[in-house]
């Protein structure tokens, strides 16, 4: 019997999660991973009731990882409609990541149809298939999914020569400080290509870099509370619509140095090549210090 390569990790909710030597960190919040998903993402976007609006719904999951998020959409969706039509696109750098939750059980308790799904996206098969898994594993004609392996900076060049379109974009990658490559000014320009023009991006991080990359890329940014956590999540938008505004202290923290935005000109350089052009950048900036910020706001 294989022996699984991550370290499980329980979380507050019941639910599990694994830890990633790579990037040093666990995949999810230990406050609750499956509350992670349906929170952070599904009822932030207001998924169903956009889909429903709709009446059909494109999900662009970038870092797939374990497939929570994408679990908690499929999960609320057939929750009400299970015929409604879904075009789903992940981005995943490594298939044993999602290969391993299912083997060790860790979909065990969303429902069995979601399951199922979860482990057809999973299941290798010819390119040529990935467009009509749904009908050749699962009989789900209303479920278009596929699971795009490698470096998202890649793929997502592929999606944009496309000219693929997410009605909802779920940005979850390891924090900025572990993988700068996913929070970068290209990369998030590129993701942003990818959102449709009435469509929502969520992440679960409020930093500030990410915010000012998300406003550089043309995105309006709000902010919302996160259950079990004590920092906000970040929705995005290309209009402010209905988008929970910033409080005074995320809008200063916009002000300072820790706004300073990653960047990776080429796509293609390492975290520490991309972290040290960022702390040069900052060393240069006019902007106010991060430190000056805290002190005001700590003392208020």
């Amino acid at each position: 019997m294989a022996t699984n390569p991550f370290t499980i990790e329980p979380t507050a909710d019941g639910s599990a999660t694994f830890y990633s030597d790579t990037f040093g960190e666990w995949f999810h919040s230990r406050s609750g991973a499956y509350d992670e998903a349906r929170h952070t993402y599904v009822q932030a976007t207001r998924l169903v009731e956009r889909a429903q609006n709709q009446g059909q719904i494109t999900i662009l999951d970038v870092c797939y990882g374990l497939g929570y998020n994408t679990a908690a959409a499929l999960e609320a969706i057939w929750a009400v409609q299970p015929d409604l039509p879904i075009r789903l696109v992940g981005l995943e750098l490594d298939m044993t990541v999602p290969q391993a939750a299912i083997a060790q059980g860790l979909l065990k308790d969303w429902p069995e149809a979601v399951q199922a799904a979860l482990g057809a996206i999973a299941r290798p098969h010819p390119k040529s298939l990935s467009q009509n898994w749904g009908r050749d594993f699962l009989e789900l004609p209303h479920l278009n999914a596929e699971l795009l392996i490698g470096d998202a900076r890649q793929q997502i060049q592929t999606l944009v020569a496309q000219n693929f379109q997410a009605d909802v974009v779920f940005l979850d990658p390891f924090s900025p400080p572990r993988c700068p490559q996913l929070w970068t000014v290209e990369f998030l320009g590129l993701v942003a290509q990818c959102l449709h023009p009435q469509g929502i991006l969520a992440t679960y991080s409020c930093a500030a870099a990410v915010r000012a990359a998300l406003q550089l890329a043309g995105l309006h940014i709000g902010s919302l509370a996160a259950p079990g956590r004590r920092w906000p999540s970040t929705l995005a938008s290309y209009g402010e619509g209905n988008l929970p505004p910033l409080s005074q202290q995320e809008l200063e923290h916009l002000q300072t140095r820790a706004a300073v935005p990653y960047r990776d000109p080429t796509l293609k350089d390492d975290a520490a090549t991309i972290q040290q052009r960022r702390s040069q950048e900052q060393a240069q900036s006019t902007l106010q210090s991060t430190g000056e910020w805290r002190r005001r706001w700590l003392s208020s």
